[in-house]
């Protein structure tokens, strides 16, 4: 448990709430947790092989429209694993954004360049507030007793802030950064 790899835990807590096929963990992780975490298929597959082999989940054959799938299910053994990693302080929050990069070494091309850089930054987080938000409201429309949804919701909350924040740094980095290009 001291070297969990992030990818079990986030497998495990996925088939917590349902069974789910490969591609089904690929699809929630490429929607729901897009934001905050990510996965290939070339790191989903591998892992779900081992963790069958650790016993932390089973896979069982079906058919769906005539293909043939395997679903994979969350075993004792495996939710024990993920309640254990859960109850364990956070290792590491990082942030690593390529475009912080570019502006942080931005005087060797540029105002204009980096303007640009911070534009799309900007464009895409912009469309991402929007899914963030959308989400947002759909979760705060549940009325159910699955207590699930609420700390669904504070993920999504907390995206909604975070990205609120980061649309505020582009207007004031242009800004900033336009007085300079002023100076020259």
């Amino acid at each position: 448990m001291a070297n969990a790899k992030k990818i079990d835990c986030v497998i495990l807590g996925l088939l917590s709430h349902e069974a789910l096929t490969g591609y089904d963990i690929k699809n929630r992780m490429d929607t729901t947790l897009r934001m905050f975490w990510g996965a290939s298929y070339g790191s989903i597959y591998p892992t779900l092989n081992s963790m069958m082999k650790e016993e932390l989940i089973v896979g069982e054959n079906i058919s769906t429209n005539g293909r043939e799938k395997i679903q994979y299910t969350i075993t004792e053994k495996g939710h024990q694993y993920l309640v254990q990693w859960l109850n364990k302080e956070v290792e590491k929050d990082e942030l690593r954004y390529e475009t912080l990069l570019k502006v942080f070494f931005g005087r060797e091309c540029g105002v204009e360049v980096t303007i640009h850089h911070i534009e799309a930054f900007e464009k895409k987080i912009t469309e991402e507030l929007q899914s963030l938000q959308m989400m947002e409201k759909v979760l705060e429309g549940l009325n159910t007793t699955d207590q699930t949804h609420i700390y669904y919701l504070l993920t999504a909350k907390f995206g909604v802030q975070t990205y609120r924040g980061y649309l505020q740094w582009c207007k004031e980095a242009k800004k900033l950064l336009r007085t300079i290009e002023k100076k020259e």
